[in-house]
């Protein structure tokens, strides 16, 4: 197939007239022009020029040639510029997933951003309940970035963006309100708001509560973390929510627990060098996890701390949530 150097020379001789002119133009010896003409002509099996005693003349093959070749070469101007765009950030698509609670939590002012600085680049976003949904779209190569807690495993490239804690809801006349904390063992026998297991959180409050040899007593089951917070709140028991799953105040307590309880939020990507990718982890790690939880959360009315924090959009996140685990 002819290349686009010997297409160019091609071009440059139709509109120069002349090999001395055609070579200096493009700043090629004239026999490297007439090198790449002759390649042409292999590929193309018949002659492109005339040579005359006083120069060459273009052949109706060739000026047909190169009425082509300027399109061809015009289009490759266009995908070079294209793949520098996409490489500063200023064009291209991105695909992400994202546990859909942590969506507003964390990127909303990212992705604000993003629209008002890259207009032209193309965010395609997905929200899921489980980490390791997400994993399974993204090794499918149905994704570019997750963006959630620790999946159960996966060999693609993990990065670690923070923490956030893990607490508990009750309604506000339980016997925990009074407290500033609880431990996982107080809540032996508690009418407990729980998980749908298609929600990530089931597997980790199981894990979680086993750890510690305690076992829950489920009254009902949610796909929701923000749900399990108000339902707790509402009277049906005791819940384990993120701390970002309280960006609307719940009408019960929020406590945290004794010993504090914190789990990863991560970035996982199987091209962390793609130029995209690579910008917006840059982003997303400046950025960092929004003000709220462990930091703002004391006693019995620390939910206001948290939900002035996170809930009014002011810091590093607008409103938010996650959800959990794998």
């Amino acid at each position: 197939m002819a290349t686009l150097r010997a297409l160019e020379c091609l071009v440059a001789l139709v509109d120069e007239g002349s090999v001395t002119r055609a070579a200096a133009a493009l700043h090629l010896s004239q026999p490297a022009l007439s090198h790449q003409i002759a390649a042409l002509e292999r590929e193309l099996d018949t002659p492109v020029v005339e040579r005359l005693s006083r120069g060459v003349r273009v052949t109706a093959a060739g000026r047909a040639a190169a009425a082509d070749a300027r399109i061809a070469l015009k289009a490759a101007e266009r995908a070079v510029a294209a793949g520098r765009d996409v490489a500063a950030g200023r064009a291209g698509r991105i695909r992400l997933a994202c546990a859909e609670t942590m969506t507003v939590w964390l990127l909303v002012s990212l992705l604000r951003r993003w629209r008002s600085r890259r207009p032209e680049v193309r965010i395609d976003l997905m929200e899921f309940t489980s980490t390791d949904a997400m994993v399974e779209i993204l090794m499918a190569g149905e994704a570019d970035l997750v963006v959630g807690p620790e999946p159960t495993g996966t060999t693609a490239h993990v990065e670690r963006l923070g923490d956030e804690e893990m607490l508990v809801v009750c309604p506000e006349e339980h016997r925990f309100a009074g407290r500033s904390s609880v431990r996982v063992e107080d809540l032996v026998g508690e009418p407990f708001v729980h998980y749908t297991s298609d929600n990530g959180n089931a597997a980790w409050v199981d894990r979680f509560v086993s750890s510690h040899q305690v076992s829950l007593s489920p009254v009902l089951r949610t796909r929701s973390p923000r749900t399990a917070a108000q339902l707790a709140g509402a009277g049906m028991g005791v819940s384990i929510v993120p701390a970002s799953a309280l960006a609307v105040r719940p009408a019960g307590a929020v406590l945290r627990f004794d010993p504090q309880v914190r789990r990863a939020v991560v970035a996982i990507t199987t091209v962390p060098s793609d130029a995209l990718v690579a910008l917006f982890l840059r982003d997303l790690r400046n950025q960092g996890l929004p003000v709220g939880g462990a930091d703002h959360v004391a006693g019995v009315d620390g939910v206001d701390g948290l939900q002035d924090q996170v809930g009014d959009g002011s810091g590093g996140g607008d409103e938010g949530g996650v959800v959990g685990g794998s």
